[in-house]
């Protein structure tokens, strides 16, 4: 058991996406946790990462630091120890397909499971989402061939069951992500999590709640039942529920 912190989508750097940081924080139990971004999916951005430190280290108080894995190959013994002795570990978002492969390639993601399996925390937004599950709903292609593209399916690390899909009220370059969703969820044959902008799923031990850092904004689960497509609200609740019950038809 661990825990795990989603968030579907909102620009860190316009603080819109604050209540999840502080609250992924919080779940550290630590006054000053060591916060470690992992920025592969967006080409290890350098704003992006300027924007993290803004939050994490100068409003949060944080001690961050920065996974870098595009330009250089870092020893399995450095990777280990740098994962290892965060509190909490942020993936950013962008290309989920880039980023699992490059994961795979140097052997990332069996170290950040063993972060799970020893309680650190894990989180992040859009394909810092999605990588925590089975599979994922992902634009990825878009930065391959941006004229002709459709959403793929991508593999996670399966530690949250289910294929999830960020920005599930949103598109992306004109292909609107509920619709594509919902034909994905018929053709695969699982159990989708969908996440809004500014709305998040916080996963402690078992457990789960919704979380919104705006009015309007929802989790649905996205399944197939008697031929139908069923999109149903997950409800938010002060308390936790059980995650079993998530995954129910």
């Amino acid at each position: 058991m661990g825990k795990i912190f989603i968030i579907g989508g909102g620009e860190i750097d316009k603080f819109e996406t604050l209540p999840f940081d502080k609250r992924i924080v919080e779940l550290t139990n630590k006054k000053h946790p060591k916060a470690l971004f992992v920025p592969t999916a967006s080409g290890e951005s350098t704003g992006y990462i300027t924007n993290f430190n803004k939050v994490y280290s100068e409003k949060l108080g944080c001690i961050t630091d920065v996974l870098l894995l595009l330009n250089k190959r870092p020893s399995k013994k450095k990777l280990r120890e740098k994962i290892l002795s965060s509190d909490l570990i942020y993936v950013g978002g962008g290309n989920t397909l880039k980023m699992m492969k490059r994961w795979r390639f140097l052997g990332v993601d069996k170290i950040l499971k063993e972060a799970y399996r020893k309680g650190i925390v894990l989180s992040g937004i859009s394909a810092g989402g999605v990588c925590w599950f089975e599979a994922g709903h992902s634009d990825s292609r878009s930065f391959y061939y941006p004229n002709n593209w459709d959403y793929i399916k991508v593999k996670g690390l399966g530690l949250l069951k289910g294929i999830h899909c960020p920005h599930f009220n949103g598109e992306t370059k004109g292909i609107g992500r509920r619709k594509s969703f919902s034909n994905f969820i018929k053709k695969h044959s699982a159990i989708g999590i969908a996440l809004d902008n500014h709305c998040a799923i916080e996963f402690v031990n078992g457990k789960y709640k919704v979380l919104s850092a705006k009015r309007g904004r929802k989790a649905f689960k996205v399944f197939k039942k008697d031929s139908k497509i069923i999109i149903e609200e997950i409800p938010k609740q002060n308390n936790y529920s059980p995650v079993s019950t998530l995954y129910k038809i």
